[in-house]
Formats: C-alpha cells, sequence, structure tokens
C-alpha cells in the first residue's frame, strides 16, 4: 500500500479509529495524521474519535482530534477516509463518514477482520498493533520525534509494553528505530501505561477482590456494576487494565473481566494464554479482537454472560487438554 499514491489527488482526507479508543487506535490514528499533515501541509485532515483517555495528551495533535458524539458529524464528503484498528462497524458515529467517503483504506491487525473493508486493505494479523503497520507505511524521511511518540505509544499499549506473544523481532526493530528519534520512553510507558490515579488504584483493588476462580480454576472472572461505578465516579477509561491484571492470576488459563454500560448490558473483555482463542469466543457474540486479546457486548445478568461465555472457553481447553 502506498499512502501517498492513493491520497495524492485527494483534497479532503479522514481517519477514525474504534469506539472506546485505547493506545494502539490514538496512537496509529495520530502518528498517521502527522505524517499525512507533513506529507501533505495545504490539504485538510481531519481524525474523529470518541474522546481519548487524558494520558494520551502528549501525543502532539491530541487537541486536534474532533471528539465524536452522539450525532453524526455534519461535514461535506471526504476525498479518502482511514479507518485503522478495526472494521468500519467499530467506527461509531465516524462509520457514516467512512461509508461517505469516496476512496475507503482500511488499515488493521485484528484477526477478526477478515480481508479488510476498504477500497484498499492493509490487514496483518500477525502484526503487533496497527501502530506498526502505519510504521510500516509511512516514509523513513519523513518520520521525526513527534510521529515517532504516536507510533510508539500505540506499539507499547498493545503489546503490554513488549510482553505479548504478538511482539516480534520485527516489532522491536520498529520500536527501536522510534526510540532513536530522542523521545523520552521511559516517561511515555510510565505515564500512559503503568502510572494510576488513586481512584483508578480502588476500583482495580475491588475488581481483584471481588474476582472468582472457575473451572476449576483454570478460568478467573470480575466484573463492576454501574452503581460501584457511580460509587467511586469511574468511567469505563478507568477499568482499563483491570482485565491483564487479573490474568496474572498463576494457573489461570483465561480471564473475563466486564462492566455494565446499561441494564443487563455488559462490555466483556477476555484475555488468554496459549490454549484459548479468545477472538473466537468473542465472535461468537458479535465481537472480535485478537487471538490472546478480545472482547464483545452481550446482554443478560452477570450469571448469564459467564454461563455463554465459559461454554466456548471450556470446549477450547477440552480440546487443548487443559
Amino acid at each position: 500500500m502506498n499512502i501517498r499514491e492513493i491520497c495524492k489527488d485527494a483534497e479532503r482526507i479522514g481517519i477514525s479509529g474504534h469506539i472506546r479508543p485505547d493506545g494502539d487506535c490514538v496512537g496509529s490514528c495520530l502518528g498517521l495524521y502527522l505524517y499525512l499533515k507533513k506529507l501533505f501541509p495545504k490539504k485538510e485532515i481531519k481524525v474523529f474519535l470518541e474522546k481519548p483517555a487524558d494520558i494520551f495528551s502528549c501525543i502532539r495533535g491530541f487537541d486536534e482530534i474532533e471528539i465524536l458524539g452522539e450525532e453524526v458529524p455534519q461535514v461535506p464528503p471526504f476525498d479518502v477516509y482511514f479507518a485503522l484498528d478495526g472494521r468500519r462497524d467499530r467506527l461509531g458515529g465516524a462509520e457514516a463518514l467512512y461509508e461517505g467517503a469516496k476512496v475507503k483504506v482500511n488499515i488493521d491487525h485484528h484477526v477478526s477482520n477478515e480481508g479488510g473493508c476498504g477500497d484498499y486493505n492493509h490487514v496483518e494479523p500477525d502484526a503487533s498493533s496497527t501502530s506498526e503497520l502505519v510504521y510500516d507505511l509511512v516514509e523513513d524521511k519523513l518520520l521525526d520525534a513527534d510521529i515517532a511518540t504516536a507510533l510508539y505509544i500505540g506499539i507499547a499499549h498493545d503489546t503490554g509494553v513488549f510482553r505479548y506473544s504478538c511482539t516480534s523481532p520485527k516489532t522491536l526493530q520498529a520500536a527501536a528505530k522510534l526510540i532513536s528519534f530522542g523521545i523520552d520512553f521511559p516517561r511515555l510507558i510510565e505515564e500512559t501505561f503503568f502510572e494510576k490515579t488513586y481512584v483508578q488504584n480502588q476500583i482495580m483493588g475491588r475488581a481483584l477482590l471481588e474476582s472468582m476462580l472457575i473451572m476449576d480454576g483454570r478460568c478467573i472472572v470480575s466484573y463492576i456494576d454501574r452503581k460501584t461505578m457511580d460509587f467511586y465516579q469511574v468511567t469505563s477509561k478507568d477499568l482499563e487494565g483491570i482485565v491483564s491484571q487479573i490474568k496474572l492470576t498463576k494457573g489461570t488459563e483465561c480471564a473475563v473481566f466486564m462492566y455494565e454500560i446499561s441494564t443487563l448490558e455488559y462490555k466483556v473483555s477476555l484475555r488468554s494464554t496459549e490454549k484459548v482463542d479468545v477472538a473466537k469466543v468473542a465472535e461468537m457474540f458479535g465481537g472480535g479482537g485478537h487471538v490472546r486479546a478480545a472482547g464483545c457486548t452481550m446482554n443478560g445478568t452477570f450469571h448469564d454472560v459467564i454461563n455463554n461465555l465459559t461454554v466456548h472457553i471450556e470446549e477450547q481447553l477440552e480440546g487443548a487438554g487443559a
């Protein structure tokens, strides 16, 4: 894929990522945005996202994001529109903007996005992150510290700071190149990945305290209801990292964390080791993601959701001889 060629005749270019944008989504979108601004300084380029967490304000261009609300932005059609880090049905309020564009481009690394959803597709499920894919596509001569900061944060977040199995030698080579621009990578990792507010630590402690081991200790589950979220005055952004933390429990093969988004409706996050493909589990319920990290939205009581999920998790564990 040649971004310069795709965009050379465009006057208006749009960029969006998935709903509830995480580090890779924000990093890849802003990394591409900064690159395109440098490549085509006279073109109109816009990024549309649901409001990202403030921890990513260290990335240049953060304050230029057009924040998506419940209504579709009323703007003229774009000549080229990039959908990053997900399928078109994960773009939320930006899906209509993507559909209305003359040329659609999809860059993603989710295994559930088979084939892509654009006129041009760069979908590589084996890649660590969409930020790594954007890094592959940008011209080396135009890389700078600002673009490097965005892409490094994206790669670091989706690899769990290079701990997850999606980290490859190629990933580390990309990271090495990015830090060569003099970015303060220890601070970026500390402030955007590890650092938590006091209330974030409190809600994580609550989730850990109320977690349960099921399936003979092979799976750990926890959830936070709306009443608890209101008590601690937290939003969904304050719950990031909980599922990865409970997955660290010794002896578990799979972790499930969910929080209530409305009455009898839950946002579910799944993590696993080598014996469970959680993307396949999530796809059963309209979600998707990666082999070791995926998510979906489900309806019912907490016990209904867990019972429905564990049928498919246990099936895989038995098949793997766990």
